[in-house]
């Protein structure tokens, strides 16, 4: 019986933005990176490994799919990082996916991969849609004449993947020579490329591009035959026409965005409630089960409670993914970079913008990392700077809390879900706000370089399935984890600093407590424990840092408890929700309503509603503003390079939070 042998294989993914190489790389690997149809969703390298079973032998690779490039002539960060790793890295073979229905503007990298003399393997991709639009590619022609294997594939439903698993350990390096650098005699094309990261070879460049595209013309006059008029195009076409119109374009986007908020509210109500309604079943069952004390007094009222106000609103959060994901997949977000381009520029950004700034309301950390498309240092500055304006899905829960607070069931015009309006507010201030500092910024930064917004339009697509339900289930588990963590251990500390006391004035009233609990019930009793243990939440080691910096957010209308749920957020915004519902079951250890009926119940000292409209919509503006998220600042930092840009966003946009805070509380109370 023969042993396997094992060998190992080194692969760069390269492509176009939009040729389905991150679809390719989740395929191959099994990993969920993000795929989109729109340009620029992968930003940095990722890496993955998956094994070739061939006769006997096991060859295992490690694949690094690269961000999206037209050419190695980079003109924006993320291209810089393709073209860097190409020159410092030794890879065994260069993966070049190719989009069949665009050939010619895709084999341009491609002819430039194969100069460099890199084993190259090309992955014709999206060869569905060249059947469906009758374009017939003669491939084993366009084979010969580039020199290396070429592989039709469908990366979307893995047709074609144990032909490019042959293809990839039987890769060469291919004779042909597209561009000679006869400008630069001593000079290899790779050390020719080299000279072109650090110089501007504008001229030799246009040389390359104007001589490789009359060979590309040639090719592919040579070797593809197609109708004058390809189908799915004449349909975008069509589509295009009502989508990117001046006028009927923002109308178009506008609508989109309101069926959004509405359905996230409207569709997420139902498997929320019953969320609501499984933990407090669980508190209730752990309550009575677990033998009474301080471990029982922690598990329900401190992990589960603080747990429970995150994980409710998973069907929200994984509703606002689905939407994001169907957007991106179907190509309709590259259309709202277009007609949002012109208005962009006037406040010192550009199309490109739009993209990072829609995947904010998503998250803002790979939102800023996708800047690197943005190819003027000015206007990617500006980007990075605004976008923790835009809210994200941390937002969420803080707002879809206090929004149920402030209209339990209210409806406009009997029809329109008043809660969905109210998000739909929320996320237009924190865009108006972005573009106004963005403006303020465009006015005072003087630009370094000529701005450009160049787009190539995909055509309209079937978003899948299953990468639909790929990236959700990635980003809602990412969510949960994350926040999960923190929450968890948040919730126990909070739970222990709501539990005890300095002095003997929470020791005499946990006494008193005690002696109330042995009385026999009775409404006078159990309003009395009620009073106790309000004024034991007071006397507690968070009632004291509460009401010691209750006199500097009592302005804004929040209290101490309020207090404490900001400064805890400043970890990560969901956590708030978490500290609520812990700071209030502790309040009350016995009194298991949801946290929601908690706040609406919640009165100040005079009887009138903690939670009135006033302090209600005075946190909803704070928390639009504030940056509470120390990955945000940290990511800030890593792409500016500069502490100074992400110390300036923290400070400013809390200072912003404050004051704005203070006016909507001033104005509405």
């Amino acid at each position: 019986m023969n042993s396997l042998k094992e060998n190992k294989l080194k692969i760069a993914l390269l492509g176009n933005p939009n040729a389905g190489k991150s679809t390719l790389f989740n395929a191959l690997t099994g990993l969920n990176q993000k795929t989109g149809n729109y340009a620029g969703v992968t930003v940095d390298r990722i890496d993955g490994k998956f094994k070739i079973n061939q006769e006997n032998i096991i060859t295992e690779c490690t694949i690094t799919d690269l961000p999206g490039t037209y050419s190695l002539y980079p003109k924006s960060l993320d291209e810089r990082v393709t073209c860097g790793y190409l020159l410092l890295e030794n890879i065994d073979v260069a993966l070049v996916v190719v989009d069949a229905t665009n050939l010619k503007r895709n084999l341009l990298l491609a002819t430039q991969i194969i100069d460099l003399k890199f084993r190259t393997v090309i992955a014709l991709n999206f060869t569905d849609e060249t059947n469906l639009q009758n374009i017939k590619i003669d491939v084993n022609g366009l084979e010969q004449d580039l020199g290396v294997p070429i592989v039709c594939i469908d990366s979307r439903n893995k047709v074609g993947f144990n032909e490019l698993h042959i293809a990839l350990l039987k890769a060469k390096v291919s004779t042909s020579i597209f561009y000679d650098v006869a400008s630069f005699p001593n000079l290899t094309y790779k050390e020719f490329v080299s000279k072109g990261l650090s110089t501007a070879l504008n001229t030799e460049e246009n040389k390359d591009k104007i001589f490789r595209f009359s060979q590309l013309n040639y090719l592919t006059k040579k070797h593809v035959k197609s109708p004058n008029e390809l189908s799915l195009k004449i349909l975008s076409n069509k589509i295009d026409k009502i989508t990117t119109h001046k006028v009927l374009g923002y109308l178009v986007l506008l609508a989109v965005l309101f069926t959004v908020f509405q359905l996230i509210f409207f569709v997420a109500e139902y498997p929320m409630g019953w969320i609501e309604n499984a933990f407090l079943a669980l508190q209730n069952f752990v309550h009575d089960n677990l033998p009474e004390g301080k471990i029982n007094d922690l598990v329900v009222n401190g992990i589960i409670a603080g747990i429970s106000g995150v994980v409710m609103f998973i069907p929200q959060i994984a509703l606002l993914f689905l939407f994001i994901a169907v957007l991106e997949d179907s190509g309709y977000m590259a259309r709202a970079s277009f007609i949002m381009d012109k208005l962009m520029r006037g406040f010192g950004l550009n199309g490109k913008s739009v993209i990072p700034l829609i995947s904010g309301t998503a998250c803002a950390v790979p939102s800023i990392m996708a800047t690197r498309g943005i190819s003027n240092l000015k206007e990617r500055l500006i980007t990075i700077f605004i976008l923790p304006l835009i809210s994200c899905s941390a937002r969420l829960p803080v707002y879809t809390l206090l929004i149920a607070v402030l209209y339990p069931n209210d409806y406009f015009l009997g029809i329109f879900n008043l809660k969905g309006l109210a998000l739909m507010a929320l996320y237009f201030v924190g865009f108006i706000m972005a573009l106004l500092i963005a403006l303020i910024m465009h006015l005072y930064i003087k630009p370094s370089e000529k701005s450009f917004f160049i787009m190539e339009m995909p055509v309209y697509r079937i978003p899948q399935a299953r990468s639909i339900f790929l990236t959700v289930l990635n980003k809602v588990k990412v969510f949960v984890i994350d926040a999960g963590k923190i929450i968890f251990a948040l919730s126990i500390i909070l739970w222990f600093l709501g539990s005890y006391g300095p002095g003997d004035n929470y020791s005499d009233l946990a006494k008193q407590e005690l002696e109330v609990k042995a009385r026999p019930m009775h409404p006078l009793n159990d309003s009395l424990r009620k009073v106790i243990q309000t004024q034991k939440l007071e006397n507690s080691y968070i009632g004291v840092f509460g009401k010691a910096i209750e006199p500097a957010i009592k302005p804004l209308g929040f209290d101490w408890k309020i207090g404490i749920a900001l400064i805890t957020s400043f970890a990560a915004r969901e956590v708030f929700v978490g500290t609520m519902s812990t700071i209030y079951q502790t309040g009350d250890s016995e009194d298991l309503m949801s946290i929601k009926e908690k706040l609406i119940f919640e009165r100040r000292e005079n009887g009138s509603p903690t939670y009135s409209t006033a302090t209600c919509w005075a946190l909803l503006i704070f928390y639009a503003f504030a940056m509470q998220c120390i990955s945000t600042v940290a990511t800030t930092k890593r792409e500016t390079k500069s502490w100074r840009w992400a110390a300036i966003q923290f400070f400013s946009f809390t200072a912003l939070a404050y004051l704005s805070a203070f006016l909507v509380y001033q104005l509405l109370a």
